[in-house]
């Protein structure tokens, strides 16, 4: 312990005798700690809005979508046929076993006025099911209920930036808005939702009950049919069964025998939206990657310096060695320079990379994320630099012959 703190007390002293050239020895292991700090805690806070937004969209969840067809030899695109209906979803809720519910759904766009204001937004038509597998809450009012859909009520929700956009900080709830000239009645605001991971406001929506929008917003020649169905299962292991119940419960109810002519497509978005998370963290390791190389730049500056440290202080390890030091004093003393180079400039590192995460965070509006693990990495890495690329400069100055590092000039 003795020798530790003498070769530390010596090393101090060294550097700041080199002041400048200490600085400019840590320049690459600061710049390469601080860049790992900076990409990790962008790449942490891309992560996190990622998740954010597969948390936004609920879990458990298929999305049933209408699929090709063919007619008189030309094939439609997926979706370009309504082949879903309201009724599709009732049986796929009340027939699969591992459903724990479904909402058929329908959409579109529209204008919708209140008082001397106006806002062209989406429109939603669903059933009180959508928003317990979306796990969307209302924040004010009530929400659409059963009642509500088999009455086609004029009544409707809000989304939070449609009624900040019409109402600002007036009570919507209880207000006559007009949607497409049809008037109705706002019965209740949800709950704040963010960017989806498609980057779109999932709170500028107005939501309807669905036999409202099907016969009085949304014309078609086939009044019962749906834009998509909505579907949780009962758990995240259920889902591939709950995946083919639909699946053979459709092909029955719409007289498919072929599965290649099925006129519906089933997805998955808890897996599509986990690859997008991993994704995201795989960028977020390479920047991490990429920047570290400047510390592997910044380790080879320190090695080169300590080797010319050694050569300028030949004579004083001469000495040293004459007046008893052994070669392992000699070792620890050049490699605990290496060290407190590296662990000061990996401090300094931190602290520059701190800063600048929360620069980037403030510019851009973009959550970064800076972890314990990422700093106490860091230090540890930036220490262990010095180890590695300070210990052939330290043994070589325990190598030296005492006699010749006294004649040395």
């Amino acid at each position: 312990m003795n020798n530790f703190l003498q070769a530390l007390r010596i090393a101090l002293r060294a550097l700041r005798i080199n002041k400048m050239r200490s600085f400019l020895t840590m320049l690459g292991i600061i710049i390469g700690i601080a860049a790992v700090i900076a990409m990790m805690a962008v790449g942490s806070g891309a992560s996190y809005v990622i998740s954010q937004q597969i948390a936004s969209i609920g879990s458990n969840i298929l999305l049933v979508i209408p699929g090709s067809t063919t007619s008189s030899g030309i094939r439609t695109g997926s979706g370009g046929v309504q082949t879903l209906t309201y009724d599709d979803s009732r049986a796929i809720q009340h027939e699969c076993p591992s459903v724990e519910m479904a909402s058929g759904t329908v959409r579109g766009s529209g204008q919708v006025v209140y008082g001397n204001q106006n806002w062209s937004t989406l429109l939603m038509g669903a059933t009180p099911e959508l928003f317990a597998i979306r796990e969307w809450s209302v924040v004010l009012g009530r929400t659409i209920t059963t009642s509500d859909v088999d009455g086609a009520a004029k009544v409707c929700i809000l989304g939070q930036t449609v009624a900040q956009t019409l109402f600002g900080a007036e009570d919507p709830v209880g207000k006559m808005v007009r949607i497409k000239k049809v008037p109705f009645t706002v019965v209740g605001i949800l709950e704040r939702k963010g960017q989806s991971p498609q980057g779109t406001d999932q709170d500028d929506v107005i939501f309807i009950p669905l036999r409202t929008a099907q016969r009085k917003l949304m014309g078609s020649q086939f009044p019962n049919t749906v834009g998509a169905i909505l579907v949780k299962a009962k758990s995240e292991e259920l889902l591939p069964k709950a995946e083919e119940e639909i699946r053979e419960l459709l092909n029955q109810r719409h007289r498919i025998s072929n599965v290649k002519e099925a006129d519906f497509t089933i997805r998955n978005l808890s897996e599509i939206l986990a690859v997008a998370e991993q994704s995201s963290k795989a960028m977020s390791l390479l920047l991490g990657a990429v920047a570290s190389i400047s510390l592997i730049v910044g380790g080879i500056g320190i090695m080169n310096i300590m080797l010319v440290s050694v050569t300028e202080r030949t004579r004083e390890i001469g000495i040293r060695m004459a007046i008893g030091a052994k070669k392992n004093d000699i070792l620890l003393q050049f490699l605990t320079e290496a060290v407190l180079l590296t662990v000061m400039g990996g401090l300094i590192g931190i602290a520059l990379g701190a800063g600048g995460a929360t620069v980037v965070s403030s510019l851009l509006s973009w959550p970064t994320l800076i972890s314990p693990l990422s700093i106490t990495v860091a230090v540890l890495f930036s220490g262990a630099v010095g180890i590695f690329f300070g210990f052939y400069p330290a043994r070589k100055a325990a190598g030296l012959n005492p006699i010749e590092a006294l004649r040395y000039e």
